[in-house]
């Protein structure tokens, strides 16, 4: 994949570009670059993402963001595996959002991607007090040389696939409708390092994780399995939150894999959250959190049926 930042120098060629924030890479989103694909095919232009970073609700009013679903590095690699080659993320920041809607469209969308035709959601608002929709980029198109089409809403069961309502599923530990509005299971990924060997002292070593993802858009224990490290996913048990019966205060994503006994500090693994096992919760001492674990992993390796 082409990663371009900012927009202050033209991309080498003219593009067929999507507009979104594209957290978690859902089924619409998954639908809109299909769409995305198959003009710039038709066009022979190059199929370009542009993406935001970070979400405007973050910068707009931060202390009510919501949770992400996935970092700038998840979402890049969940595009890829949707059939992206080229990426436009521009930074979102006071200059950015002090853009006019005709300014948007003349410096980003012209002058920096040189856009010859434009694929949007049905709700995309731009610019400054978000003045700018679908008429006024078609009527800009006809005056700087690019065409536009609106994608519908893609549905599932009556609901509407948004990244809200996975938000709201993974929230509720519901992971099957999770997996449902994704297309696959949620997934967290990220680079083995070492921790504290808490989990090796109870009887399960971890594949520890510092998670980037603040707030945490869910928390638990929770049935996994884990890319990365082979030619298909490994069973496993995880834990995802703060640890408070050790008192930790960082969001830790700590993995046990079954009949696993491999160094895999430095790997960068993908961790599929399939089925969740229980909240966490704090405990009164080592041995009752030591039984829980346990208790976890005999329920983990039943759902795989192991």
């Amino acid at each position: 994949m082409r990663v371009f930042r900012g927009h202050s120098r033209p991309v080498p060629a003219p593009v067929v570009l999507a507009i979104g924030n594209f957290d978690g890479v859902h089924l619409g989103h998954a639908a809109l670059v299909k769409q995305l694909a198959e003009a710039a095919a038709r066009l022979q232009l190059a199929p370009t993402v542009l993406t935001f970073e970070p979400h405007p609700r973050e910068f707009f009013a931060p202390e009510s963001a919501p949770a992400r679903l996935s970092t700038l590095r998840e979402k890049l690699e969940l595009l890829t595996d949707c059939g992206v080659s080229q990426v436009m993320i521009s930074p979102f920041n006071a200059a950015f959002a002090a853009l006019t809607a005709d300014e948007f469209i003349e410096q980003v969308l012209v002058r920096g991607l040189r856009v010859r035709h434009l694929i949007i959601g049905d709700d995309f608002r731009f610019g400054r007090g978000r003045t700018g929709d679908f008429a006024l980029l078609q009527a800009a198109g006809q005056r700087l040389g690019f065409t536009v089409e609106a994608m519908g809403s893609v549905m599932l069961d009556g609901e509407r696939v948004s990244s809200s309502g996975v938000r709201r599923a993974v929230a509720a530990g519901d992971m099957a409708h999770a997996a449902r509005l994704l297309g696959r299971p949620y997934i967290m990924d990220g680079q083995v390092t070492h921790g504290d060997k808490i989990g090796r002292q109870l009887g399960f070593a971890t594949a520890n994780l510092r998670i980037k993802h603040n707030p945490l858009p869910m928390s638990g224990v929770f049935a996994v399995e884990v890319g990365g490290l082979g030619d298909s996913p490994l069973p496993g048990v995880a834990n995802l939150g703060i640890r408070p019966t050790v008192g930790g205060t960082r969001p830790l994503l700590e993995v046990h894999l079954f009949d696993f006994d491999r160094d895999i500090y430095g790997a960068h693994i993908s961790v599929r959250f399939v089925h969740k096992l229980r909240a966490e919760q704090r405990f009164p001492n080592f041995d009752a959190l030591k039984a829980q674990i346990a208790a976890d992993a005999v329920a983990a390796r039943a759902f795989f049926k192991l």
